[in-house]
């Protein structure tokens, strides 16, 4: 292990957990940020571990595909969930967090470690970078965004194909802003807190029929950002902008984020339709709009948006947008340890995998990490069962034939065999499965645990 020392390109969540888990082996670790000198659109911080789009990590529940990650994760030291957990904000079962606090806890972790030395400039070649600054091995994770001349470099030389997909960023709005006599708190699907003072996690923007259909109507009419450079738009299809919903039908919206189901109103009714709001931090002077992800022009979203019941005089702390997100083909491209084909000694990490969503990209980043902490080791590379959610990730973006970036899910994971009985409730099975997928992974986990 001597006088190996690591490059880790971009200190997003990725290169954040991959800098922090090589730190902790002991292993010199040089952490290049390029955003201070040339930010991209989305990016509005100057601190490390910056959320772009929701200020969720997603749910916490044990069975799901998210919590089957963060079980992983937290065994692997991972500094990002750490982070969250302590900048919490509430949002049901969900790890939402105060982006600002968090993303400042990360930074302020990673510029006190001793072992990690951070250098804010902008790489163009990630070899001739290594050189610079003697490291044995790179791991690139300048996310989904990665600079022009990055970017260049990697078409260039590793190209084969011009892969992306565009992304979008939902609104968030100013609390004091908002009527609340139109709006009441609830999270889908659980009682009212009885207790008071204590609010639900959410606030609800309640429609009737006529009102919903009106909204449709001028998401559609309204003016969207063009894509840019003769490219089509190719949008995560999980993640769709609200005014895409809107034109893929008038009902689609409310069977996704408007969905009412489980929102009932305080007379025991049901809206119509419903918009979600998520508090952006503990004092809950700010709201996310859930869901609402949109390529409307600026003036656009404030007229649209305010005909939301309750908004009619909002004010936006900051508006969607839409951004091109850059992948690599990763079964052509890259080992199943993520190292490239044509430059063993150098990695990528994150979303520019073809993963999706935040803790997907970190949980690429310890992937990486701790695949060179055993070349480091003098260790083979360590081979993930498929049955656990990191092992999944990386099976997916390995075989997949027509590469589409994913987040986690049960759908990646293979099946469970239930019993007569399990099967017989229609009701139940669906929770007996996932529980026995999530246990199977975390046994699948522990045995491979040792070796980390």
């Amino acid at each position: 292990m001597k006088n190996q020392k690591v490059l880790v390109i971009g200190a997003g969540l990725a290169g954040s957990d991959a800098a922090w888990f090589l730190a902790g082996k002991g292993v010199p670790v040089v952490l290049v940020e390029g955003k201070s000198k040339t930010p991209n659109p989305s990016q509005k911080l100057k601190s490390f571990g910056e959320l772009v789009c929701t200020n969720s990590l997603k749910s916490m529940d044990p069975s799901s595909g998210h919590g089957l990650l963060k079980y992983e994760m937290n065994a692997m030291g991972s500094l990002v969930l750490e982070a969250a957990y302590q900048n919490q904000v509430p949002a049901g079962d969900a790890l939402a967090v105060d982006r600002e606090k968090f993303s400042l806890a990360i930074t302020e972790k990673l510029e006190n470690h001793a072992l990690i030395e951070v250098v804010k400039e902008v790489v163009g070649d990630p070899l001739d970078w290594g050189l610079k600054y003697d490291c044995s091995y790179i791991i690139v994770a300048t996310g989904p965004l990665t600079s022009e001349a990055l970017e260049e470099w990697m078409q260039k030389t590793l190209g084969k194909e011009d892969l992306y997909f565009y992304d979008a960023i939902a609104p968030v709005v100013d609390a004091d802003s908002l009527n609340y006599e139109k709006l009441y708190y609830k999270d889908r699907h659980k009682p009212v807190p009885e207790e008071e003072g204590i609010e639900a996690d959410y606030l609800n923007a309640p429609f009737t029929k006529d009102e919903y259909v009106d909204f449709i109507s001028e998401l559609v009419a309204a003016e969207k950002v063009e894509s840019k450079d003769f490219e089509e738009y190719k949008f995560f299809e999980s993640c769709l902008p609200i005014d895409i919903m809107a034109e893929r039908g008038e009902e689609t919206a409310r069977f996704s984020c408007m969905k009412p189901i489980g929102l009932e109103l305080p007379d025991g009714k049901r809206p119509y339709a419903c918009v979600q709001l998520r508090k952006e931090n503990l004092l809950g002077s700010a709201f996310n709009l859930v869901g609402f992800q949109t390529r409307l022009k600026y003036p656009e979203q404030v007229r649209v948006f305010r005909k939301i019941p309750g908004f009619e005089e909002a004010s936006f702390i900051h508006l969607g947008s839409v951004h091109r997100n850059s992948f690599l083909n990763a079964k052509k491209l890259l080992r199943r340890d993520l190292s490239s084909r044509e430059f063993p000694q150098l990695y990528f990490a994150g979303q520019i995998t073809g993963v999706e969503g935040y803790t997907e990209s970190a949980a690429m980043g310890l992937y990486a990490a701790s695949q060179i902490w055993r070349k480091i080791s003098g260790k083979t590379p360590l081979e993930w069962p498929v049955e656990t959610g990191i092992g999944a990730l990386l099976n997916y973006i390995m075989t997949n034939n027509k590469p589409s970036p994913s987040n986690i899910n049960h759908g990646l994971l293979p099946p469970v065999t239930l019993t007569k009985e399990e099967r017989k409730n229609r009701k139940t099975r669906k929770k007996i499965k996932k529980g026995k997928v999530a246990a199977r992974a975390r046994l699948a986990f522990d045995k491979i645990k040792v070796e980390l």
